[in-house]
């Protein structure tokens, strides 16, 4: 296990227990004490955790970890939706796409698709995208228009938000948005950690003809801070298996199509 997951594992724990010793921790990650305090105070030094006598507790920010250290959570799941969603794009249209792990993987799918580069006399593919990250992949491959909106940058998902990027996101018309969430439930929507993220995925889903929600089963039927949208403003639900398939039904009966990988 390597640095980034170590820390993503008891980034974890500490999100879920609240505290923990050195002694657990090197017990359940497997690796020597000394290297549990090293981890420790790295994190203790990035403000993510309070280092205690002995161990550590969960800091303020745990609820909603940094981009780097979600990578290793459902990484197969993310990959498969990433593979799935990305089929429902045609050549030609313009879509959107916002930021987080699982629609990273929407990103590196559309950017193996071959078909989608334009013909002699056709219009290739645009992506909107509001995440650093994305765009910076995206840009490399000629066959793509990238359009990045403005604003500041968030760094726990490297995506930019505020009031600089709705005069773009306004003057434009998108085919399909694909919205990453954190989660989403059939009474109280799609939703997200942040407000500011929450507005620019709304304005997002405003601007779109379709609007497609990525979530791993994971956050099938909960919820987070603030709404993005309500559910009657989604048309297409990509999930895994591990979603609970009485929410899943639930969505189908209000008339969204549902893709489970």
């Amino acid at each position: 296990m390597d640095r980034y997951a170590r820390w993503n594992t008891l980034l974890e724990i500490l999100a879920e227990t609240g505290r923990i010793t050195v002694e657990e921790a090197a017990e359940r990650l497997g690796v020597s004490q000394a290297t549990i305090r090293r981890d420790f105070d790295q994190l203790s030094q990035q403000q993510m955790i309070t280092r205690t006598r002995g161990g550590a507790v969960a800091g303020g920010i745990s609820y909603d970890l940094p981009l780097r250290y979600k990578t290793a959570r459902h990484v197969e799941e993310k990959h498969r939706i990433g593979t799935a969603a990305a089929g429902l794009v045609s050549p030609g249209q313009v879509i959107a796409l916002n930021g987080g792990t699982t629609i990273t993987e929407v990103a590196r799918s559309l950017a193996m698709r071959t078909d989608l580069v334009a013909t002699p006399g056709s219009t290739g593919l645009t992506i909107v995208t509001n995440a650093l990250n994305i765009a910076n992949e995206l840009i490399v491959r000629p066959h793509l228009k990238v359009v990045v909106v403005g604003g500041v940058v968030r760094p726990q998902s490297y995506e930019l938000i505020g009031p600089l990027a709705a005069p773009i996101l306004r003057e434009i018309t998108l085919d399909i948005a694909f919205l990453g969430v954190d989660a989403i439930d059939m009474k109280l929507g799609a939703t997200s950690h942040h407000e500011g993220e929450a507005a620019i995925n709304a304005l997002m889903a405003a601007r779109a003809r379709k609007v497609v929600v990525i979530a791993d089963g994971s956050k099938i039927g909960g919820h987070a801070f603030a709404r993005i949208c309500p559910t009657d403003r989604v048309h297409t639900l990509v999930t895994d298996g591990n979603a609970p398939a009485e929410q899943l039904r639930g969505f189908e009966e209000a008339g969204i199509r549902v893709i489970v990988v």
